[in-house]
């Protein structure tokens, strides 16, 4: 079945597909996205049951390895310490986001220039501010202004209050003269434009029941499709065709609800997938013209995948810190130890992020990416009434560098239920990662102690949390030289000029911080950069 041919064919609803529709909304160019999941309503997410804690563990769990819904891909982990976490759906992963917030800073743009590492980003954080602002503005963000380790930038919204938790870890970093602030959150402090503040009910992983946290959902979507934006849910894209006469993309395959192949036709297409689902989409979209994967001349499709490996310490204090109130992500972080300091034996930074304890059984279960349930008997009440409680922790939340090993490939078995072939993680700790999260486990426990904890829980062992794929970045990264990048500076593929990328996978490095508000921030500025060369677009 072929479909009329629209403007601008979008490949996923998430962040990144959602922000730059939006940007394209004034030149008035028919846009269409095709999303592989559904568009739930806020009335079946499991934060409004009585048993949505079970959820993390089956159907909204964010593994889709676990969750293996119809609307999922199976990810090959064997050959990774990291396990990649989605959701897919309109809205995308910001359905179970936990909302924190923070931007990079004006240094994870220059690296190679600064450190000698990796390479500079062909933009800036001067270029990006007034997209991060439009943004935060578009989202609804929280957060305290005048943070003294970024350039000076106003949250509409006052912060979250940090909570007795927070207020004890803050303690301890002015004890010790470290930098902190409260977290930037993508989560309403009070009622905003139509939406709820946050009710402080600890589920932000199961969607949002009050509408305040700033999924696109929520914030973005309601736009468009007042403005008219065609969306197609449950629409599975198997391949990227190009015209071999002119080398440009024509348009998508994709399988319907109705489980039928079809082709849908567009000027002008965008590949919004995330880090795994683009070049997963990129190297099944083979032909003459590119018999190794579309835009994939460099070999780089694929190349250079950073997650942010993170390691945890906690503290034991005296009494209750009421870390189960508010907000499961959003409380403190501390860029102390961001920047290079060439005495510590590794290059870049990591940040400290505190946030709040998990709900009762999650944590018994052993919280996000640890899977190790506590002890059950005697042990078991012991922890629950002594130590759960009186809990706070610490997340050290490193810097990866891009190397080209790790990557994303095919598998040459596994497939998703349409049988198109399924995405094989290949990835490993440089020893640049290992020494940093070594130091920051250090510092952690240093900081916790200089709090007033009696006694500091740490993993003791070199691993980090298995599932904390959420950031995957890199996979696609821009870049002036077509040898070296798949995207240039605002985009557009290298080799195929009307195909453009928006999503995480363009990140040239992943700095320490959460990457949503940036990834937006750039789906922005591509946008911007769509219009302004409109008349040369395929030049």
């Amino acid at each position: 079945m072929t479909d009329d041919t629209v403007d601008v064919l979008i490949v996923g609803a998430g962040a990144s597909g959602a922000a730059l529709a939006w940007s394209l909304l004034e030149t008035r160019m028919r846009i269409l996205c095709l999303e592989q999941g559904p568009h739930l309503p806020d009335s079946q997410f499991p934060s409004r049951r009585d048993d949505y804690e079970l959820a993390r563990y089956a159907e909204f769990s964010c593994d889709p390895n676990v969750r293996g819904l119809q609307q999922d891909y199976p990810i090959n982990v064997d050959d990774s310490c990291i396990a990649p976490v989605n959701f897919n759906g309109v809205g995308g992963s910001t359905i179970n986001f936990l909302g924190h917030w923070p931007r990079m800073k004006p240094s994870d743009f220059r690296t190679r220039s600064l450190d000698g590492v990796a390479a500079d980003w062909p933009v800036d954080y001067a270029t990006l501010a007034p997209f991060y602002d439009q943004n935060d503005r578009n989202t609804g963000v929280s957060g305290l202004p005048g943070n003294p380790a970024y350039p000076d930038y106003a949250p509409e919204l006052p912060p979250l209050p940090i909570g007795k938790l927070g207020q004890t870890l803050a303690a301890g970093f002015n004890a010790l003269g470290w930098h902190w602030w409260p977290s930037d959150a993508a989560i309403l402090s009070r009622d905003h434009e139509g939406r709820s503040k946050c009710v402080n009910a600890g589920t932000c992983d199961l969607g949002c029941a009050a509408g305040a946290k700033g999924g696109t959902n929520f914030t973005y979507w309601p736009m468009l499709q007042s403005a008219g934006v065609e969306l197609r849910t449950q629409c599975r894209v198997r391949e990227v065709r190009v015209d071999p006469a002119t080398g440009l993309a024509s348009g998508v395959l994709y399988y319907g609800p109705d489980g039928q192949l079809h082709e849908q036709k567009a000027e002008l297409v965008v590949l919004a997938c995330n880090g795994i689902g683009t070049p997963r989409l990129l190297l099944n979209s083979k032909s003459q013209l590119f018999p190794d994967g579309l835009a994939n001349r460099s070999d780089q499709v694929g190349r250079n995948l950073m997650f942010h490996p993170l390691t945890g310490v906690s503290g034991v204090f005296d009494a209750p810190l009421e870390g189960h109130k508010g907000p499961m992500a959003c409380s403190i972080l501390s860029q102390e130890f961001y920047e290079t300091d060439p005495g510590r034996g590794f290059v870049r930074g990591y940040g400290l992020h505190s946030g709040r304890s998990t709900t009762p059984m999650t944590y018994a279960l052993g919280g996000y990416g640890i899977d190790r349930p506590i002890p059950w008997g005697a042990a078991h009440r012991e922890i629950m009434d002594e130590v759960y409680p009186n809990l706070a922790s610490l997340t050290v939340v490193a810097e990866d560098l891009p190397e080209a090993h790790n990557r994303v490939t095919l598998d040459p078995t596994l497939t998703d239920s349409d049988g198109i072939p399924a995405p094989k993680v290949s990835y490993r700790l440089g020893d640049n990662t290992r020494a940093m999260l070594a130091h920051g486990t250090d510092r952690a426990t240093e900081l916790l102690l200089a709090a007033g904890a009696r006694r500091v829980l740490a993993k003791g062992e070199d691993a980090v949390w298995w599932r904390a794929g959420w950031h995957q970045l890199g996979t696609c990264r821009m870049g002036p030289d077509p040898e070296t990048s798949v995207v240039n500076g605002w985009g557009r593929c290298h080799d195929v000029k009307n195909l453009f990328i928006v999503d995480g996978s363009v990140f040239v490095t992943a700095g320490a911080v959460n990457p949503t508000s940036t990834i937006q921030a750039l789906a922005l500025y591509v946008g911007d950069s769509i219009k302004t060369n409109i008349s040369t677009l395929f030049d």
